[in-house]
């Protein structure tokens, strides 16, 4: 019988926002119910291997596909004469197949389409490709005659910003400080590599594609091909991680959906995992020189952070690495300023905290070294240098908990008493050293929509096209609507992932909840609403109720709103083999109200892993003759697992803040990366008694160091 499901008291939630829900999806992810993109197999589905070019600049001369198309089971090789042509897209990365120029290494030239894995791949092995090779140039140095100064750095903001006279306060100060900081590129590399599954019928395309945002991907598929975007369908019900490399429609969307139109079947392209560095993008490698200028009692009066970096000749995209010193401490001269270079080497892209990760490992390093100089405690010279307002900007903070983070994580840690003096704490053959560094992330959201709607039987679900790439974005949206209907948890299903569902902005910059949930809350209060005010039964239908934040997230807000967070590390360095291993890592974090402390923790230990594996790792070089990146798999590039990262705690502060969203929340996913591996390399200088300035601190840089 029908009736009209009544709000429930506030007290009758089993599972309100900020209790540590499970994830929604996790039975379904161990058991394998899951399905990610290349796992989607329509009837006649065919596979695709590509092909990537072996030269680092040139142009292909000629073709050769008659081997390749003798094999059994091929049906088809799709190169720059033949493939289907595409219109100017907006990222010129995935102008793939549209003509004989080869702007680096790895770019994609030709693609086979078989029965079977394994035959496309001998038929892409047999495409001949002859090249005119050009000179190249993929080195990346502090001088390079082609360095310019960008109008403006990914995230669109300045490429430089000056406050007062950083040359004349920084010639006055009692205490400075001059280091160079060097990184080299690092790689995302999720556990599902980019994949997609593709197929057209009539008129009307459908992607099953590996992304962090569907609704985006659908868009550019539509420009690219000539689609009305209602003609064009991007399911991402299931991604198996990102790090922003899925941020941005990735070439095996556009090679699928373009073999799929050749063949008449359906196309499944799951991109080698070798060559991934080369076309999903990567995190520039940066040289960067800080200087600070200091009184006898630490504060800064000069603060100075110019970064060089990369770009490829495809594109513009500039890290930002020297904006984080904007925002994080008091100085009355600055001096913020990104250099970059294009080089002929692939499109560097977004990876875990652009800008902010390396950015802040040079600029905490830096803060280390001036505590060191003062013989100040690296807490307490923070602690001196906190600003009354957003340093760049004059505006005031929504709040600010880096002193409590710094605080309440010292007491967790056991940071006090702590010799300053390096190179003193022995265990066996072990130096032993502690480390601190801050954290920063800004507060991103982003216009989206959602859909509520009330079933007669007396459930709930919300649509709306957010992505969860392993985050719980399922989970903690269900637990948001669930406390704006005031119903419990359970009662609410959540149906995200499809581009047919309302818009949403992308899994990226630690925006998805905060974007996400305040159109889901806005429209489930909405909803909860109409419910209240009703006098009869819902229609068999149900009632269904749509919000978007458009004029919300349009009015902006007077406030600088930010996440901030301290982590603190300890180290143990093998002076026999030069080892440096993390004994135990701490972070206390500033974010907001936690929405789900189990999806967060994991957030943040993940964050704080990764940023383990930047200290001391993870590294990607770059061959100048062949132009092409060296390390390409698991087995060279060393991801941190299970064994390096020993005992990992991340706490955070019950922080209120009523200047962000319905539920007050801050984004989580990137901030645990940021700092991280400045807190590792200073405990290292701590252990060690020298100051390396170059990541990772692998073996082979220790080693020459050791006493």
């Amino acid at each position: 019988m029908s009736h009209d499901p009544q709000p429930v008291p506030p007290e009758a939630p089993r599972h309100p926002l900020g209790a540590p829900t499970a994830r929604r999806e996790g039975r379904a992810k161990v058991t394998g119910a899951a399905r990610y993109a290349a796992e989607h197999a329509p009837p006649h589905r065919v596979h695709a291997w590509p092909v990537p070019a072996t030269v680092a600049r040139g142009r292909i001369t000629s073709v050769d596909t008659t081997d390749a198309l003798a094999l059994p089971g091929v049906h088809a090789v799709l190169t720059h004469e033949n493939a289907p042509r595409l219109e100017p897209p907006e990222d010129p990365a995935v102008a793939v197949l549209q003509g004989p120029a080869v702007p680096h290494r790895g770019w994609y030239v030709a693609l086979a389409v078989a029965d079977t894995l394994e035959s496309a791949r001998a038929a892409a092995e047999a495409v001949r490709l002859t090249y005119a090779a050009e000179e190249h140039d993929v080195t990346l140095t502090p001088d390079h005659p082609g360095l310019y100064l960008p109008k403006e750095v990914n995230g669109g903001y300045p490429g430089t910003r000056e406050r007062g006279d950083f040359d004349a306060a920084y010639a006055g100060a009692l205490v400075t400080v001059d280091a160079t900081y060097t990184l080299t590129a690092l790689h995302n590399h999720p556990m599902e590599p980019h994949a997609a599954t593709a197929w057209w019928d009539g008129g009307h395309l459908t992607v099953h594609d590996s992304t962090q945002g569907s609704t985006k991907a659908r868009d550019d598929l539509a420009a690219l091909f000539g689609l009305d975007r209602r003609d064009v369908t991007v399911v991402s019900e299931h991604v198996g991680g990102g790090f922003g490399s899925k941020g941005t429609l990735r070439p095996q969307a556009v090679l699928a959906a373009m073999a799929a139109r050749v063949t008449g079947r359906p196309v499944t392209l799951a991109l080698p995992r070798r060559e991934m560095p080369a076309v999903v993008g990567h995190r520039a490698p940066t040289v960067q020189r800080v200087r600070l200028g200091a009184g006898a009692d630490g504060v800064l009066t000069a603060l100075a952070h110019e970064v060089v970096t990369h770009t490829s000749t495809v594109k513009e995209f500039v890290e930002q690495a020297a904006v984080p010193a904007r925002v994080m401490y008091t100085s009355p001269h600055s001096r913020t300023v990104h250099r970059v270079v294009a080089l002929d080497v692939p499109s560097p892209s977004w990876m875990r905290a652009p800008g902010e990760a390396p950015g802040m490992y040079a600029l905490e390093s830096a803060m280390d070294e001036l505590a060191v100089l003062l013989d100040l405690d690296p807490v307490e010279l923070r602690l001196r240098n906190e600003p009354a307002t957003e340093p760049d900007t004059g505006r005031p903070f929504s709040s600010r908990g880096l002193t409590r983070a710094l605080r309440e994580g010292a007491d967790r840690f056991g940071w006090r008493p702590r010799d300053p003096r390096p190179g003193v704490r022995r265990d066996g053959d072990l130096l032993l050293g502690t480390g601190v560094a801050a954290a920063t992330y800004p507060v991103l959201i982003f216009p989206s929509s959602a859909e509520a709607h009330a079933a007669p039987d007396g459930g709930f679900r919300v649509r709306i096209n957010a992505t969860d790439i392993g985050t719980g974005a399922r989970t903690v949206l269900g637990q948001i609507a669930a406390e704006a209907l005031g119903v419990p948890e359970e009662r609410v299903r959540v149906e995200i992932g499809r581009s047919d569902l309302p818009d949403a902005f992308l899994a990226g910059g630690s925006s998805g909840t905060a974007s996400w949930g305040w159109a889901v809350h806005k429209a489930c209060r909405a909803l909860r609403e109409d419910l209240s005010n009703r006098q009869h039964p819902l229609p068999r239908e149900g009632l269904a109720v749509a919000a978007d934040t458009r004029e919300e997230i349009a009015a902006g807000s007077p406030y600088a709103r930010h996440a901030f967070g301290a982590h603190f590390a300890e180290v143990q360095v093998d002076t026999v083999t030069g080892e440096v291993r993390v004994r135990r890592m701490l972070g206390m974090f500033a974010a907001g109200r936690i929405l789900n402390p189990r999806t967060a923790r994991s957030q943040f230990i993940g964050g704080m892993a990764m940023g383990i594996g930047m200290a001391l790792t993870e590294h990607s070089t770059m061959d100048p003759v062949v132009g092409g990146f060296t390390e390409r798999d698991l087995a060279s590039y060393h991801v941190p697992v299970c064994a390096d990262v020993h005992t990992i705690e991340a706490h955070w502060l019950d922080e209120g803040d009523p200047h962000l969203n319905p539920m007050g929340s801050k984004g989580i996913g990137e901030i645990g990366i940021v700092g991280a591996a400045a807190a590792v390399g200073n405990a290292v200088h701590h252990a060690l008694g020298v100051r390396l300035r170059t990541l990772p601190l692998t073996p082979d840089a220790v080693l020459p160091h050791l006493p």
